[in-house]
């Protein structure tokens, strides 16, 4: 007979049920207590699977792109286009990473970065993916993330955020956001 999984897909939950030989009431009361416990870790656990498909799904921060050549393709279409490129280092996870993001896509801000850039989010995992590129751009993710690297039209990186000036980006309006933006990369 197989034993129940102790990590429950999402949406479904389960409760051992175990025999129960109770001789004393203390006994009684130990194994209820210890029933209650593993009902509601088993409880707990689908509660985070279900918040994890709940938000999960594809976000902006592609966990199985190649940041590396997505870069690169940003930065043969910024010379075409006369743009710079804005790389976004950020994870579906970080509510200020999707606030930016989603502040990139309306607005007067979303048109001005437009304008300007070729954007590319770079998926930073929990600080364990494309930290060497960051590394090699300059940026800083030990402050907080999202951070930005702005890189010219060759490639050459231009500006980065270097003290967590966007991770509160929730809490930013659109003009503090393009003041972090204009002060990095001027040509």
């Amino acid at each position: 007979m197989r034993s129940p999984s102790l990590y429950p897909k999402p949406g479904l939950s389960f409760v051992a049920v175990l025999p129960v030989v109770a001789n004393s009431d203390a006994m009684k009361r130990r194994t209820a207590t210890q029933l209650f416990a593993a009902a509601l870790v088993a409880a707990s656990a689908t509660a985070v699977h279900a918040a994890d498909a709940a938000a999960g799904g594809p976000g902006p921060y592609d966990e199985q792109a190649d940041a590396r050549a997505d870069i690169n393709t940003a930065v043969a279409r910024a010379a075409k286009e006369g743009k710079q490129v804005l790389v976004v280092y950020g994870a579906n996870w970080c509510k200020d990473c999707l606030a930016l993001n989603k502040g990139f896509g309306q607005g007067h801000l979303g048109g001005a970065v437009d304008k300007r850039f070729v954007t590319v989010k770079v998926n930073v995992g929990r600080f364990d993916k494309n930290v060497d590129l960051a590394n090699q751009m300059g940026v800083t993710l030990k402050k907080g993330i999202p951070t930005v690297a702005v890189l010219g039209a060759d490639g050459q990186v231009l500006g980065t955020t270097k003290g967590g000036e966007l991770a509160d980006a929730r809490n930013m309006g659109e003009d503090a956001v393009m003041r972090v933006l204009e002060s990095l990369g001027k040509s």
